[in-house]
């Protein structure tokens, strides 16, 4: 079977293929609803997958659809690791559990945020305390967020964004705009303000399926940064904390933390990843994001400001509804063959490292 043909081109095809996926490696699966549901009324869920003893001491833990509509990318992941076997030939004493479509409503809108407006990957603050402040993307909102997208207002958005560029520099603009914002809920980047249905599932998930886990390794898929097809691995602790040298040991010398100006992420606050390990104290815990590169990204910013606005002011159903679902699909989704087959090959070797590295005495 072509490797491309475990990819979707919607959401309802995704989880049809996980679910049919599923079943015949001999998983255990969950379901568990959305309160929304998608563009065809169509039901919406996260599923869940259990392979191995649920008894087992060490875990690993593959997430899709963090960020929506980065959800093709993991989900075509899954399925392929699935249809080629992966969990048929574990080492004794590991499962592998699988989260799919964790953001099931951003997956069938084509958003990368939730039904909340949020998105998941800022929502893991503590929103008992004072929230993180950002004054430079106080500063970029009206431009990346304006009321109108025509010509006009995007030439002059444009204008603004690369001012602030010339003031401060490209990486300024990065660390502004996607470092994560509590104080403009129609904003790009917002990480809201309270804990999101996908952040309470995901939290519920951990608590039930690793609790008898000493060792846990995460894999988180995303897109949007980057060369096209290139998987760059990610880590969210600083280089030289213990979780950081685990995972550079087990994944390899292109390992990345978003803390030393090395990675294509800036530091943001309130990601899973990060939160992780405070849910399941117990074990040890070592986290990776494969962050699969699509287009330039200036183009992926337009598309996320686009889409921002279309659901602030625009009609979802328009001609120019459509064109901009499509345009933030086209920027989270290289759907290639090419690009399929990266996404494969990398995700299989990291699936393997990381099984060998829980294997570690």
């Amino acid at each position: 079977m072509n490797a491309s043909e475990s990819f979707s081109f919607n959401y309802s095809e995704a989880r049809s293929k996980f679910v049919d996926a599923v079943v015949r490696a001999g998983g255990e699966l969950e379901r568990i609803s959305h309160p929304e549901l998608g563009p065809d009324q169509e039901v919406l869920s996260c599923d869940v997958a259990w392979f191995g003893p649920r008894e087992a001491d060490r875990v690993l833990v593959l997430i899709s659809g963090t960020h929506g509509v980065e959800g093709f990318c993991g989900s075509g992941a899954q399925v392929e690791a699935l249809r080629r076997g992966e969990t048929s030939q574990l080492p004794p004493g590991l499962a592998v559990l699988m989260i799919h479509a964790i953001n099931p409503y951003g997956f069938a809108w084509l958003r990368r945020v939730t039904h909340e407006n949020v998105d998941l990957n800022r929502n893991w603050v503590n929103f008992d305390l004072p929230l993180p402040t950002n004054g430079a993307y106080d500063e970029l909102h009206p431009a990346l967020c304006p009321s109108e997208w025509t010509d006009a207002s995007r030439a002059a958005s444009g204008a603004a964004i690369g001012a602030f560029v010339q003031r401060h520099g490209e990486a300024a603009l990065q660390r502004a705009v996607s470092g994560g914002q509590y104080a403009h809920p129609g904003g790009v980047f917002y990480g809201g303000r309270a804990a999101t249905w996908s952040r309470r599932t995901q939290t519920a998930l951990f608590e039930h399926y690793l609790q008898k886990a000493s060792k846990i390794a995460i894999l988180d898929y995303h897109t949007g940064l980057g060369p096209w097809g290139f998987a760059s691995q990610i880590v969210t602790q600083p280089r030289p904390s213990p979780q950081f040298v685990r995972a550079a040991r087990w994944f390899g010398a292109a390992t990345t933390s978003i803390y030393d100006g090395d990675s294509i992420s800036a530091a943001i606050a309130g990601d899973g990843l990060s939160a992780a390990p405070s849910i399941v104290p117990h074990a040890e815990v070592t986290v990776l994001a494969l962050e699969v590169g699509t287009l330039p990204p200036d183009r992926v910013l337009e598309a996320l400001c686009a889409d921002a606005w279309l659901h602030a002011h625009g009609d979802i159903d328009s001609a120019q509804g459509h064109a901009i679902r499509s345009q933030v699909r086209a920027a989270f989704y290289g759907n290639t063959d090419h690009w399929k087959g990266m996404v494969v090959g990398q995700s299989l070797l990291a699936c393997r490292q990381a099984v060998a590295g829980l294997m570690e005495p």
